[in-house]
């Protein structure tokens, strides 16, 4: 019979079922280290006490220059300070893990490897003095390479059984870490949230005030002229638009010194109803002299052919200008075009206008300082939104490693929720 998943909602609540699951196994295993840890520890300091006791030996022997014993005592010096020094390299750890013995061990295993292999070298050009001095160092050497023999069994042979089961203990222990990661990468993102809305708030505010200035008084008066004036414009260009390509040879004639009579005022004018007719009708005096003045010059270069123009668009052209010369058809217009153009500069020019524009100026300025300040939040939000994704999969991967090394162990199905 197939044994049913224990699922737990917690890491913390998985953490303490599996601490009561292991502990008649990590107990003891972990005295079981701290007692050889502390052996091989005191075995260590043994060897230093006694590389300590040849160092100050040889140190004595040196600064008596018995010339006989000087060299050998020299050596020996300089090999029980390297012993010393060796030593201090390798200090017992405070917390016991498997990692954490096992790093302890190799780093013990290489300082005894390479003490040998000094002793090999060192003590035989030595001899025959100090014989009863390394003859103690030789004793407590030897009593710390037992020692390191129980640690290391007991490290390969008995510790790594109960590895997997420290190790998920130890994953537990950063799950629960990067849980609590998330809730605050989860709190950042309420709190950006927070800063955010308010700003949003405020720019709609903003943007329903700079709305209502558009739609309402002098500029929405302004945009109903304006509109007038683009229709007006272009009802202009269809009535001169028999006229345009005759204007463009006049300027071209009077431009390349070619005569013609055109004087720079009336050249100028002629440029301006090419492009705004509106505006060049609606500044002349009323009657628009400087336009007959034109229109008559015009007459008198196609009735000599000056401008060289095709008879269909010569005749189109003079029957435009009798309409205007001899049956006054932009009369009304102009007045027109000049009450509508003195209806916008009076509203341009007005207080109410400058008011409105330097309003409309703050709240865009109001605006675009917003929308920067909301712009940083959102990428700030972006990056804890990515973070939180990147957190959720590390705790999902980290959650299926715990429940495998469990079941690895101990043979129970888990499940983190």
């Amino acid at each position: 019979m197939t044994e049913s998943t224990i699922q737990f909602s917690s890491s913390t609540e998985a953490k303490r079922w599996l601490e009561d699951q292991t502990s008649s196994v990590l107990t003891p295993v972990h005295a079981q280290a701290k007692k050889l840890r502390d052996e091989m520890n005191l075995s260590l300091q043994g060897v230093a006490e006694v590389s300590k006791s040849l160092f100050d030996i040889s140190s004595k022997e040196i600064e008596k220059r018995n010339m006989k014993l000087y060299n050998r005592a020299r050596a020996l010096n300089k090999l029980s300070r390297l012993f010393l020094d060796r030593l201090k390299k390798v200090p017992a750890p405070e917390q016991v893990s498997y990692d954490i013995i096992s790093r302890y061990v190799q780093e013990t295993q290489k300082v005894l490897l390479v003490t040998e292999i000094d002793i090999k070298n060192w003590f035989p050009r030595i001899s025959p003095f100090f014989i009863m001095d390394r003859r103690k160092f030789l004793a407590s050497y030897e009593r710390a390479k037992q020692t390191f023999n129980s640690l290391n069994d007991f490290v390969t042979k008995e510790y790594v059984k109960a590895k997997t089961l420290e190790e998920a203990l130890l994953q537990l222990n950063d799950l629960q870490s990067i849980e609590e990661e998330l809730t605050k990468i989860q709190k950042d993102k309420s709190d950006l949230v927070q800063e955010r809305e308010p700003l949003e708030k405020e720019i709609e505010d903003i943007e329903q005030k700079i709305e209502e200035l558009k739609t309402k008084g002098p500029i929405d008066k302004l945009n109903a002229v304006n509109s007038e004036i683009e229709n007006l414009n272009n009802d202009l260009k269809n009535m001169l638009r028999h006229l345009q390509k005759p204007f463009v040879k006049m300027q071209a004639l009077a431009m390349s010194g070619g005569g013609g009579g055109i004087r720079p005022d009336e050249l100028k004018k002629i440029n301006q109803y090419l492009e705004t007719p509106f505006e060049a009708l609606a500044t002349e005096q009323e009657g628009f002299p400087i336009l007959k003045q034109i229109l008559e010059k015009l007459r008198d270069m196609m009735v000599d052919d000056t401008l060289k123009i095709k008879p269909d668009k010569a005749r189109k052209a003079e029957q435009t200008v009798n309409e205007i010369l001899k049956y006054n058809t932009l009369n009304k217009l102009q007045i027109r075009c000049i009450e509508v153009a003195a209806i916008r500069d009076g509203l341009v020019g007005s207080s109410k206008m400058d008011e409105t524009k330097s309003n409309l100026s703050q709240y865009q300025e109001q605006i675009e300082q917003l929308i920067a300040r909301k712009t940083s939040i959102e990428t700030h939000e972006t990056v804890k939104d990515n973070l939180f994704k990147e957190t959720e999969d590390k705790i999902s991967n980290l959650k299926r490693t715990i429940e495998k090394n469990i079941f690895s162990a101990i043979d129970k199905k888990i499940q983190i929720i």
